[in-house]
């Protein structure tokens, strides 16, 4: 089987071809080795090399008409991972993650409809942020879903969800494939209007469509120098420095960690598995982890106590919880996930003592949604 992957020199996806590879696929890499990923001297890039002889790469941009054409000529299986990613990033650079985002995801589609090929499955990678905040349970209106907090709220202190007619505390439960779907950041969008074009445009041209919502993927190979990749990199990358650590808000905001073997098994099993067809799936490990909790391990697993700091700060955007339910996914395709968090972190950050920390525009990046009024 052939399989092209778009963004398959990034984190994930390098991940996948090479597994692919190994198991006797035939991959095409498509990728524009971006500097925010790769650095500016990308033919150093570890991910980048890693690929070396493993697979046909592609030097190009899934925005390109004539990149696209020639990638999936004589492809079976398309993986989308190109995109722009990070949540804080595109509430300033909106222009680009729509271009990037949508723009190629329409762009792949449309040279679908309208040229001939052999594709015949679509996977596309959508994310948690799909859902904006997750599922909490009311005692008093049991599942519900609230909206974004108020930044006034945040500015006095308080972090917790509010829904209207609930008195009593919100209690955030696993959030499942049927959930409300409504994003809180431009990528979010962006992802969801990805999700939508696949799984609406592939039926009607004849292609199989899949969606993964992979919640946040963690793991060796993880760009310590890109600061929107997540805070597990930006956190390492600053321990490994010296540094401290300045938690946002009250450091209790949780999100669903999941090792990158077990993303990339879960992608796998979307190509073979026939079950997958026109199904959206959640990817995760199914536990949520708080932020502190992620700044404490690493610091422990590292071996590098640093100051933590836990400001009260916050970005317009964030969410409080949200962690996956893994019912539909284990069910239809057998997925499990193999790594527990603190083995994931332990592995994770026996490579990241081997890379060393790396120069990072982290704080720069804080100080420029400062001026944009991003950051409280």
């Amino acid at each position: 089987m052939r399989v092209l992957i778009t963004g398959g020199a990034g984190f994930i996806g390098s991940r996948l071809a090479l597994k692919l590879a190994k198991e006797g696929y035939g991959v095409t890499v498509l990728d524009n080795l971006s500097a925010q990923v790769h650095t500016s001297r990308p033919e150093e890039s570890l991910l980048f090399r890693a690929l070396d002889g493993s697979v046909n790469f592609v030097r190009g941009d899934v925005t390109c008409r004539d990149d696209v054409l020639s990638a999936v000529v004589a492809q079976d299986v398309i993986v989308h991972f190109a995109a722009e990613t990070g949540t804080g990033q595109s509430m300033y650079e909106i222009d680009g993650y729509c271009r990037v985002n949508v723009g190629g995801t329409a762009l792949l589609l449309d040279v679908l409809a309208n040229s001939r090929h052999s594709v015949g499955k679509f996977v596309v990678a959508s994310s948690r942020s799909v859902y904006g905040e997750g599922k909490y349970w009311s005692s008093e209106l049991g599942a519900v879903y609230p909206s974004h907090r108020s930044a006034a709220d945040m500015n006095a202190g308080d972090f917790e969800i509010k829904y209207p007619g609930c008195i009593g505390p919100l209690r955030a439960v696993a959030t499942d494939e049927g959930s409300k779907l409504h994003p809180s950041s431009v990528y979010g969008i962006t992802k969801l209007t990805q999700e939508q074009l696949v799984m609406t445009v592939c039926p009607a041209v004849g292609v199989i469509p899949v969606a993964f919502r992979y919640q946040n993927v963690f793991g060796p190979g993880q760009s310590l120098s890109n600061p929107y990749t997540g805070i597990m990199s930006i956190f390492s990358n600053l321990i490994m420095s010296g540094k401290g650590i300045n938690i946002f808000e009250d450091g209790l905001e949780s999100r669903d960690f999941v090792y990158v073997d077990d993303a990339v098994d879960a992608t796998i099993l979307g190509i073979r598995r026939p079950e997958a067809a026109n199904e959206v799936f959640n990817v995760g490990s199914g536990e949520p982890v708080s932020v502190r909790a992620v700044a404490d391990t690493l610091c422990r697993q590292l071996g590098i106590p640093v100051p933590i700091t836990v400001s009260g700060n916050f970005r317009v955007g964030d969410i409080r919880h949200n962690y996956a339910c893994l019912k539909k996914i284990g069910r239809l395709l057998g997925y499990h996930p193999k790594y527990a968090f603190e083995t994931g972190v332990e592995r994770y950050c026996a490579w990241a003592k081997a890379a060393g920390s790396i120069p990072s525009n982290y704080e720069a990046s804080l100080s420029e949604m400062r001026q944009k009024g991003l950051l409280k």
